[in-house]
């Protein structure tokens, strides 16, 4: 008689626990890092919409009328209104908006705001001023604390 060589029900068993305890371990760190990557592009997009705010600034003397229907706040017209602004609107995960201008219009506040229902909801709000500061509410309380003053804390 010839012996076949073949694995075992068990030898199998333990392999497939073995790649599920790899896939358990390995999606929340793939997650985390998703999440990461998603809130740099918003940086990026939020730097490139506050270059665009700039450009606004110097062809009008003002940053009032930046914003969709020539208004102050909301929509900017003057650069795309999600993240990351080389996809789709519908693959959005963060909305960018120009949350104030003052009335003056010689200064701005602009947001990254997380999409509910993606993998960034509850990640919190970015922001940039036009004064060059940079926030994120980290622990997204809605409010940003002095130690929130920064997009790498």
């Amino acid at each position: 008689m010839q012996r076949q060589a073949a694995f075992t029900l068990i030898e199998l068993m333990i392999a497939v626990v073995i790649v599920g305890i790899i896939a358990a371990v390995g999606y929340p760190s793939y997650q985390s890092m998703m999440v990461s990557t998603n809130r740099g592009t918003a940086k990026a997009d939020l730097m490139s919409l506050a270059a665009a705010m700039e450009r606004h600034y110097a062809t009008t003397f003002s940053y009032n009328g930046a914003a969709s229907g020539g208004g102050n706040t909301g929509a900017p017209a003057i650069y795309a209104t999600h993240s990351p602004s080389t996809e789709s609107a519908s693959d959005k995960k963060y909305t960018l908006t120009i949350s104030s201008v003052s009335t003056d219009g010689n200064s701005f506040e602009l947001r990254a705001i997380p999409v509910s229902g993606t993998a960034q909801a509850g990640d919190g709000n970015l922001y940039i001023f036009s004064d060059g500061r940079k926030a994120w509410d980290k622990n997204n309380d809605g409010s940003l604390a002095a130690s929130e003053y920064c997009w790498s804390c």
